[in-house]
């Protein structure tokens, strides 16, 4: 193993910078993991810019990146849940590297023959749609509607609700041309914002009753809209706030409906709630991503040294799906 490594740096300016850094050690309870392929996620562009010093930004350069797949390579003082060579994935800041050190904990394994240009995809998506629908107490034999369905992670949880049972899945989109996409990962019913009135179109697909579950990626006034279109006793989960993080509602809606509100932000602060939710994958969510039920959505896959390209697709703000960044 060489001393150093190539890394995606901001911090620098507009864009990453390629550079030589040096490798990370692992420390007790770490793991270090030689990365095969990372993946985008909406937060790059928005911290590569805030980070920026030539447009005000603070300054300080970090290794940018959260989504990888790869193998163990070394492991740090007490680790003995890991073997050297493991085939792993996972969620960390600091992916947009040859090497990725990380807690043992947050690691992931990666079923046998799922090539990490299509791990690496995964672990956000099924991290944060799990762990939402778990905070919701979901139960196969119930109902959701996920807003923001085209979306990286609205795909993944589309496909995760059906293969955990789910009797009805509802999904909402801005774009009719969505469609077919939708319905091609299990969305039974798709609204097309654009088009229709959400909590309108949610009650006549669901004969009035409303949704057991809602997994909201939007916020915004959509996430108003999602209280009247959940049924008495039901849960509604923010999850993203791509429409602003400011809403106003309707009391009356949340209170005679009964209804459970719950925001949830599954980070790297709260060791003990990344374990728990890691952990809760294991039983159900890894065996259907073993047999092809759980798949991302790649919309451009490109080389490390092409960076740019994924950072000009990424800004584009038109990928359907995941841009996967190979490290061979």
């Amino acid at each position: 193993m060489t001393d150093t490594m190539r890394a995606l740096v901001g911090g620098i300016g507009p864009d990453w910078v390629l550079e030589e850094v040096p490798v990370p050690q692992p420390g007790p309870g770490q793991v270090l993991i030689r990365n095969r392929a990372a993946a985008t996620n909406n937060a790059d562009i928005p911290m590569l810019t805030g980070a920026d010093p030539t447009a005000g930004g603070h300054g300080r350069k970090y290794i940018a990146g959260f989504e990888y797949a790869g193998e163990v390579a070394a492991l740090g003082e007490g680790v003995d849940t890991w073997q050297i060579g493991d085939a792993v994935m996972g969620s960390i800041p600091s992916a947009f590297a040859e090497y990725v050190v990380t807690d043992h904990r947050f690691v992931l394994p990666r079923p046998e023959g799922l090539d990490p240009e299509i791990a690496c995809a995964l672990p956000t998506g099924l991290l944060t749609e799990h762990g939402a629908l778990t905070t919701a107490g979901f139960t196969a034999g119930q109902s959701v509607l996920i807003t923001g369905a085209s979306t990286a992670i609205g795909l993944i949880g589309a496909q995760m609700v059906t293969a955990l049972g789910a009797s009805q899945v509802i999904g909402t989109t801005r774009s009719s041309a969505k469609r077919d996409l939708l319905t091609g990962v299990g969305v039974d019913s798709v609204i097309v914002t654009g088009e229709q009135d959400l909590t309108e179109a949610t009650l006549a697909a669901t004969d009035g009753r409303g949704v057991d579950v809602v997994l909201d990626h939007v916020a915004g006034q959509t996430f108003a809209d999602c209280l009247r279109a959940t049924k008495e006793d039901g849960h509604v989960v923010n999850i993203g706030r791509v429409a602003g993080p400011t809403s106003t509602i309707d009391i009356d809606h949340l209170s005679y409906r009964h209804l459970t509100v719950h925001g949830v932000s599954f980070g790297f602060t709260r060791d003990w709630e990344m374990s728990a939710v890691i952990a809760g994958l294991l039983p159900e969510v890894l065996p259907a991503v073993a047999r092809g039920e759980i798949r991302p959505v790649i919309d451009l896959t490109v080389e490390f040294t092409q960076f740019q390209r994924a950072a000009d697709r990424l800004r584009s703000g038109e990928a359907l799906g995941k841009i996967v960044i190979t490290l061979p």
